[in-house]
């Protein structure tokens, strides 16, 4: 049995342990969708740091339909924000790009995720801050995350957490339920999450904890997502010359 009141407290406990060993004094950065992501991380660091020493970072890419959403966020836990729009950067370094060589779809739905992360510790560094990882378990374990975008930070808090899991968290520390059950789009081309992943989060998350899944042809999906994207959850390669490998 799942015991969300026991595993918020001593997520808050993990939280403060890292910050007086990793920068006592510091600041949490945290990048606010509006989502239940962010909404509850930023909602863990001000349990365990108070909320003037959290900071939110809004980044919209143009215009968002849902902004008000992350808004109605960071007045509800009474934390200081920025809004950074970043349409303009990400569209001047598409226009910089070299003549001829021709964008791939991939990377233009990429780079906003990095343009975010950039803008993060940006601010981070202007700010005596360390900057949240907001990526959870469900997530990381089919790699529906961007590589150094999302996926990057200083501390991660829900990474060992499912979907399922951690909206039980939310709601213990009082996330406005229209927060913890927004129904999740990716911010980049979109489409919401199981729109994208081709199962429900409720099926993955079940699959991760019991290894059952009624559907073989999900079973397949999740199976080879998880198998190829595990690089984005290991350190990066590296040559070793005293082994020679």
């Amino acid at each position: 049995m799942f015991d969300a009141v026991k595993i918020k407290d001593q997520c808050v406990e993990w939280i403060r342990k890292f910050f007086e060993e990793n920068g006592p004094g510091c600041n949490a950065i945290v990048g606010i969708s509006g989502g239940k992501d962010s909404s509850i991380t930023a909602a863990l660091c001000v349990e365990a740091l108070g909320r003037d020493r959290v900071i939110g970072v809004l980044m919209p890419k143009g215009e968002q339909q849902d902004i008000y959403m992350a808004y109605k966020l960071v007045n509800h836990l009474g934390i200081k924000h920025y809004v950074v729009n970043i349409k303009e950067p990400v569209d001047a370094l598409l226009n910089s790009m070299p003549e001829g060589l021709e964008i791939s779809e991939q990377s233009k739905t990429n780079l906003p995720a990095r343009i975010r992360m950039a803008t993060l510790y940006a601010i981070g560094q202007s700010s005596n801050g360390r900057v949240a990882n907001t990526c959870n378990l469900s997530e990381d374990w089919v790699g529906y995350s961007t590589r150094y975008g999302d996926a990057a930070g200083d501390f991660s808090p829900l990474s060992h957490l499912t979907v399922t899991e951690l909206k039980e968290v939310g709601r213990v520390l009082g996330v406005p339920n229209e927060l913890v059950d927004k129904v999740p789009i990716d911010g980049l081309c979109g489409k919401t999450d199981e729109e994208n992943l081709g199962f429900t989060y409720a099926e993955l998350d079940a699959y991760i904890r019991t290894g059952k899944i009624g559907d073989p042809a999900k079973k397949e999906l999740i199976d080879r997502k998880h198998r190829a994207n595990l690089f984005k959850l290991q350190l990066m390669p590296s040559f070793d010359p005293e082994i020679g490998e």
